[in-house]
């Protein structure tokens, strides 16, 4: 049976190499203390109401025949401790808006233009290495805001966070509050997301990691 999208991107991850090492006690360890995610506003736009679709791939939608507008864009990281530890059995959930700039909520004008073919919302829970992977659009743009996705982890005995994903080379990062609040240039920096070519996935397609270090 052929892999879908998802499956291929989390063999490769899980083939990559890692950012941390592992000492003879098997635990992997970061060789130094990983650089914390910092928290950031929740925004005004997560769901009022949770979508019935809601898995991983937002940029197919149950029901509907056509494929979500934008550039399909493959993002996949870690949840981890600040000592490079896995956090296991964290929950994550993304929401961004549509190639047109509109997020599915009804405080958000222009409702009429939405894509209704992009979920706009996912969730996934972490394998048991700590990866997560997301099917998702290149975020765009809109008013006021740079491109970016909003991401917020639940870890179970440990707590949530709620943070935002940047993608480089964008000439909105230099004026975007909610980024250049982040006072701590590594901290800003980590946040910030180099999206690549993905052929390897599907064609046309792209892809970006952004592992998630708690404060614990």
């Amino acid at each position: 049976m052929p892999l879908t999208h998802l499956e291929r991107r989390a063999l490769i991850i899980g083939a990559g190499a890692t950012l941390i090492s592992v000492p003879l006690g098997g635990l992997a360890l970061a060789e130094a203390p990983l650089i914390v995610t910092p928290g950031q506003t929740e925004g005004p736009f997560y769901p009022v109401k949770l979508p019935a679709d809601m898995d991983a791939d937002l940029v197919r939608v149950n029901g509907q025949a056509a494929q979500a507008v934008g550039q399909v864009t493959h993002v996949t990281g870690r949840v981890l401790n600040k000592r490079g530890e896995i956090v296991p059995g964290a929950m994550v959930e993304i929401w961004q808006c549509d190639a047109h700039g509109i997020y599915d909520h009804p405080g958000d004008r222009g409702q009429r233009r939405r894509d209704v073919a992009f979920q706009g919302y996912g969730r996934t829970q972490v394998d048991a290495g700590g990866r997560y992977a997301f099917r998702t659009i290149r975020p765009v743009a809109y008013p006021g805001r740079t491109p970016h996705i909003h991401f917020k982890v639940h870890a179970p005995g440990v707590g949530r966070l709620t943070t935002q994903m940047y993608v480089a080379g964008e000439p909105q990062n230099a004026t975007d509050g909610p980024l250049n609040g982040i006072r701590d240039r590594k901290a800003r920096e980590s946040v910030i997301v180099r999206l690549e070519a993905a052929p390897a996935l599907e064609a046309g397609a792209l892809e970006g990691r952004f592992d998630i270090v708690l404060a614990v």
